[in-house]
């Protein structure tokens, strides 16, 4: 039998062990896609510290998958051998949950499949993924562009384009780091009057060459106060997971504003009911998105010239690109390849 390499965690919190298994045959209503490329997200934490429940080890890790599908299981239509695919965070439906029937994949009850969670995923030479996980990828984006699309990408660009915002509103993207890196982009191009928010001025030059039209620096100014002297956020998309930094800017939104929190703070927010309830503001959260809405954000990517910023590191050096990404060194996005 043909082997390939995969990086796998034996436990919770235990170490990524490179080891060579069989390479798996598609079962029903699966493919294999040989893998190309895979980022490495801060969400892989859940795989490796074992916080997402019932995780069944060894298991590996990876949900920003870019690769062709090399094997098509049998009663499988609409996708064929060569083909270039995605796969991200949402990961499949198990198609029995009321869910499921409503279309709303991304809260599936029974069955909830994420690669590198609930199934083995992308830090490997080939990943085994439900049909309904895939995303086509166009002609025109990498393998390693694509990758971060795949969960970073979507969660963005899906965020902003479901907030009610429309163009010419002001939109803030609280941070710029890994996803905000690709927020900014996105709400640029979808024609908001984007605004970046991060500490230190340094930051500034990327900001404003990512497409924001301004820039707030919380070191030297107060971010809700300079919102409001703008005439107040339509939309702030917040990815950081300092809940201190969401509460600074809450008082930036302007009647009818949102905060959209995509980063999962460690710490709580801190809120007034007062302004909520006068301005009709609100605090809500996003999730990913379905294969659909990956295919769209590939789409929209490569329409408008969206690409994340990476770092790439073969397959065989996942362990030092994870702490690598983990420490928030990386810039912006950390990306396996397999060289295969």
């Amino acid at each position: 039998m043909s082997r390939m390499r995969v990086l796998q965690v034996s436990h919770p919190n235990g170490p990524l062990e490179l080891v060579e298994r069989e390479i798996p045959e598609p079962g029903a209503g699966s493919v294999r896609v040989k893998v190309e490329a895979c980022g490495i997200c801060h969400s892989d934490a859940v795989t490796r510290e074992g916080i997402w429940p019932g995780i069944q080890y060894p298991r590996v890790p990876g949900h920003e998958i870019a690769g062709t599908v090399d094997a098509v299981a049998a009663g499988v239509g609409g996708w064929t051998v060569g083909q270039h695919f995605g796969i991200g965070w949402y990961g499949g439906h198990c198609g029995y949950c009321d869910s499921c029937r409503r279309g709303d994949f991304v809260t599936c009850q029974i069955a909830p499949q994420i690669p590198g969670v609930t199934y083995d995923g992308g830090y490997a030479d080939y990943v085994i993924a439900p049909a309904s996980a895939l995303a086509l990828i166009p002609e025109g984006l990498s393998p390693v562009e694509a990758a971060p699309l795949m969960c970073a990408g979507i969660t963005t660009f899906n965020s902003l384009r479901n907030s009610g915002a429309r163009p010419g509103d002001l939109v803030v993207i609280l941070g710029v780091g890994g996803l905000d890196h690709l927020a900014v982009q996105f709400a640029a191009r979808m024609g908001f009057r984007t605004v970046a928010i991060a500490r230190g001025m340094d930051k500034e030059p990327l900001a404003r060459k990512l497409g924001a039209s301004q820039y707030i620096d919380t070191r030297a100014h107060d971010p809700a106060a300079e919102l409001l002297k703008l005439g107040g956020a339509k939309v702030i998309v917040a990815t950081v997971t300092d809940g201190r930094a969401m509460s600074a800017v809450l008082g930036g939104l302007g009647v009818n504003g949102k905060l959209i929190i995509l980063g999962a703070p460690a710490n709580s927010l801190e809120i007034s009911a007062i302004p909520l309830i006068l301005g009709r503001r609100s605090i809500t959260g996003w999730p990913s998105g379905t294969s659909i809405d990956s295919q769209d954000t590939l789409a929209f990517s490569l329409l408008t010239g969206v690409r994340p910023m990476t770092e790439v590191f073969p397959l065989e050096r996942a362990a030092e690109a994870y702490e690598h990404m983990m420490s928030g060194k990386a810039r912006f996005r950390a990306v396996l390849t397999t060289g295969r």
